[in-house]
């Protein structure tokens, strides 16, 4: 596994877009099977794997197809490395808005 915390983030894209494609390859799809089998069009699935503007809805639609819906299940998940992370992190899930706090004079 590569550490991402020092690549850049069109490095980031180029990557897993790159990794995409390969998966797609791997299970032997045309982009327009792919496509088809993910409810959008080719022109998406090729601006996808060139790391061109799409919506991350495209990114779940494509992973789902390929099999990779496990990989999102990790993604965005909170860092709880503690009693008190846990703590914070429930207490702030009823929570709606974060309000901006007022200044002292």
């Amino acid at each position: 596994m590569l550490d991402l915390n020092f690549k850049s983030p069109d490095e980031i894209l180029t990557l897993l877009c790159e990794r995409l494609r390969q998966q797609r390859l791997r299970r032997q799809f045309t982009q327009a099977e792919l496509a088809q089998r993910a409810g959008t069009g080719v022109n998406t699935v090729s601006n996808l794997e060139a790391g061109r503007n799409i919506s991350f809805e495209v990114v779940v639609r494509v992973a789902m197809v390929l099999g990779l819906s496990g990989e999102l299940e990790n993604l965005f998940l909170p860092q709880l490395e503690s009693l008190d992370d846990l703590r914070h992190f429930e207490a702030s899930v009823s929570r709606q808005r974060i309000r901006k706090k007022s200044h002292i004079a």
